[in-house]
């Protein structure tokens, strides 16, 4: 599909269309099915017009207020993971083990992070094991 801004050679008024292709425009044009919808004059040409640019990356002043919450609550979340990854070790799916570890062996420990199950959740809360339950935002988009 193709968008073009015409004029109307006879009133001068310019609206826009849409083609399937520029060859569709030149052959509705040749066969006289273009006309003003103002004075109904068949002396239809295309005017100059700039191609619209998207951008993948959105302006902040264009985002909706949803959008800034969503934005400013994904790089708080994206402080707060850099602040783990650098002050605690990484236990990957052992987080439920390594925590019983910690806490009923009384060993000195940097903190810990990782993976856990609901049930695991649960089961450490249950038995007393302080821990706490933080979303991850993976990092797929810029």
């Amino acid at each position: 599909m193709i968008k073009y801004k015409l004029e109307c050679n006879d009133c001068k008024f310019t609206f826009d269309s849409w083609f399937s292709s520029s060859k569709e425009f030149d052959k509705l044009k040749k066969i006289n099915l273009l006309n003003c919808s103002q004075c109904n004059s068949i002396k239809i040409e295309k005017s100059l017009m700039s191609p619209q640019v998207i951008s993948k990356i959105k302006d902040s002043s264009y985002l909706t207020k949803d959008e800034k919450k969503i934005k400013l609550f994904k790089n708080k979340m994206r402080e707060y993971q850099k602040f783990i990854k650098n002050n605690f070790d990484y236990v990957g799916n052992n987080f439920a083990y390594e925590a019983r570890s910690i806490h009923y062996n009384k060993k000195k420990s940097k903190g810990i992070y990782g993976k856990a199950s609901n049930e695991d959740i649960n089961n450490l809360k249950d038995e007393g094991i302080e821990i706490q339950n933080i979303p991850w935002i993976e990092d797929k988009e810029n």
